[in-house]
């Protein structure tokens, strides 16, 4: 069975506008896919200096987000009420969901980020927290007992990504070391499963 290794942050816009392409691909390629939630800016640090994004280019993700969604057909609010908001508790809950079993942990990935990018909710937010978590089928005290196996591995993950090249969110890894960054890359992601299964 194929491995893709997810690196994202919950915050991403285009980690959203993903939508449940990644799920649909790798159920079609028999794949297996780890969710890596990162700490996005963190991981950025090690690369190019200060953590920051340019102004021009928040003005230009602002206009990108807007014509992928529409042409997605994908509901979108540009300018989050909560953005940016602390990803740590989403992030915590993910993988404490992961290794938990029992839901279905793309669904829980995917309903953080429609909090965040269609329904003006923060993803740091307790209650946030436990809709999205039994939303996707799985036990809500999962967002308290959970905290410390998510912390441990949220710094894993950033050492991780930082150590693999990790360059942008969304970014997929397969276990042959093919690295695909950006949701308008999934295809070529499918392409090479589909060469190598």
């Amino acid at each position: 069975m194929a491995q893709i290794d997810y690196f994202f942050s919950v915050l991403s816009p285009y980690a959203y506008l993903a939508g449940g392409r990644l799920e649909e691909i790798a159920q079609a390629r028999g794949a297996r896919i780890t969710y890596k939630p990162i700490d996005f800016m963190a991981v950025m640090a090690n690369f190019a200096g200060p953590a920051g994004v340019h102004p021009a280019r928040l003005g230009y993700m602002s206009q990108d987000i807007v014509r992928l969604a529409a042409r997605q057909n994908m509901p979108l609010t540009a300018r989050p009420a909560h953005w940016p908001a602390n990803p740590a508790p989403a992030s915590y809950a993910i993988i404490a969901a992961q290794a938990a079993k029992g839901g279905d942990t793309g669904a829980l990935v995917r309903g953080f980020m429609r909090a965040c990018w269609a329904e003006d909710r923060d993803v740091a937010e307790d209650a946030v927290l436990r809709s999205c978590l039994s939303d996707a089928g799985f036990d809500p005290g999962l967002a308290d007992s959970g905290l410390l196996q998510g912390a441990e591995t949220y710094a894993a993950n950033n050492d991780e990504a930082v150590q693999r090249g990790v360059i942008g969110v969304p970014f997929y890894l397969t276990e042959d070391g093919a690295a695909f960054w950006g949701q308008d890359r999934l295809e070529d992601l499918d392409h090479h499963l589909a060469a190598i299964s």
